[in-house]
């Protein structure tokens, strides 16, 4: 669970977390400036990881992944602690990867009608169609949304890309889902509802932006590589 600010959500969201399923869950909090990491700690969370400087969204999912590889994990969950996604969809996620359908899983908000019946605000529902439309055309997958924070994936798959030279940013999860395409595998999505709501963590307009721009970016740095027009870095192990 990568954690900002978390303190008010987190133990909601640990709460469904299937303790039967799950054999470790780490928290790695990027520098809150709240009780986020104390909360975890009271939960009895074993694994607590405090930056002592903010490293962004990105870099907080390279702390997490990094763990669970040292953890040896062989199926790795990335959920939010902010309550925004269910961890009840984790036992549903898990079983697409131990079975060996696919290395990696998406919690699509977009599958069914829960995005805007979640709340989420009309804007973000739009700029979320449009970005995933040019994303597919460019990419050429058939993804219902590239933006989802709640993610399954195969040890075999943090192995298989660099992570390490993605931003730091948010727009890292849309250059891990490249790299993973790039590979040739395949990305499975399950229908999730989504909840909006005063405590979770929300991206504001301006990096709301930055976000858009990055992610275009991407696409289209994923294309020239495909035609081998660039060597880029992030698609070299």
């Amino acid at each position: 669970m990568p954690a900002y600010n978390a303190s008010k959500t987190l133990a909601k969201t640990y709460a469904e977390i299937p303790k039967d399923l799950v054999d470790e869950v780490v928290v790695v909090d990027d520098c809150s400036q709240d009780d986020t990491a104390q909360k975890a700690k009271e939960l009895g969370i074993k694994h607590i990881i405090r930056h002592e400087r903010n490293k962004g969204y990105g870099g907080n999912q390279k702390t997490c992944y990094k763990k669970a590889l040292e953890l040896d994990a062989d199926i790795v969950i990335m959920v939010h602690p902010d309550y925004q996604y269910t961890p009840k969809l984790i036992p549903s996620m898990c079983h697409l990867i131990a079975n060996d359908l696919f290395h990696v899983v998406l919690g699509s908000r977009i599958l069914g009608t829960g995005a805007l019946k979640g709340g989420m605000p009309l804007y973000k529902y739009v700029a979320n169609r449009f970005l995933t439309l040019v994303q597919n055309i460019l990419v050429g997958a058939k993804l219902s949304e590239y933006h989802t924070g709640y993610r399954a994936f195969s040890k075999e798959i943090l192995q298989a890309i660099n992570f390490e030279t993605n931003s730091d940013n948010f727009v890292f999860d849309n250059q891990m889902l490249s790299q993973i395409l790039y590979q040739g595998y395949e990305i499975a999505e399950v229908t999730c509802p989504t909840k909006y709501f005063d405590e979770g963590s929300s991206i504001n307009f301006t990096n709301s932006v930055q976000y858009g721009i990055g992610v275009l970016r991407t696409s289209l740095l994923h294309r020239l590589q495909k035609w081998g027009l660039i060597n880029h870095r992030l698609y070299q192990k």
